[in-house]
């Protein structure tokens, strides 16, 4: 049933294309591209975060000295900061080319 759904709801979404051929089209492909890379970066965050998450558990049961802890807990939070300016050079650079493209398509008419 859902596969039938699916498939109707995609032949329909097929036989409507939109009124301006170029106008339109660059944004949809922008904000499904956006959409995925926020998708992707929300499942990068978690996963550093339980990754950390399980190294502060392990510590509980080794016996590591409090240098030795600060120094992975800084490690840790330069990940953190690495990750974080990562993502947002992502999400500018997708911004970036988003310009660009807005600016041919003007530049076009």
């Amino acid at each position: 049933m859902r596969k039938l759904v699916i498939g109707l709801t995609v032949a329909w979404v097929l036989c409507f294309p939109s009124a301006r051929w170029g106008g339109g089209q660059s944004r949809r492909d922008f904000s499904q591209e956006m959409k995925g890379l926020k998708t992707r970066q929300k499942r990068d965050w978690k996963a550093l975060k339980r990754q950390q998450k399980f190294i502060k558990r392990s510590w509980k049961n080794s016996h590591m000295s409090s240098a030795a802890r600060a120094q992975a807990s800084h490690q840790m939070q330069r990940e953190r900061r690495s990750l974080h300016e990562q993502q947002r050079n992502e999400r500018q650079d997708l911004k970036d080319r988003q310009r660009l493209v807005k600016e041919r398509v003007k530049e076009a008419r």
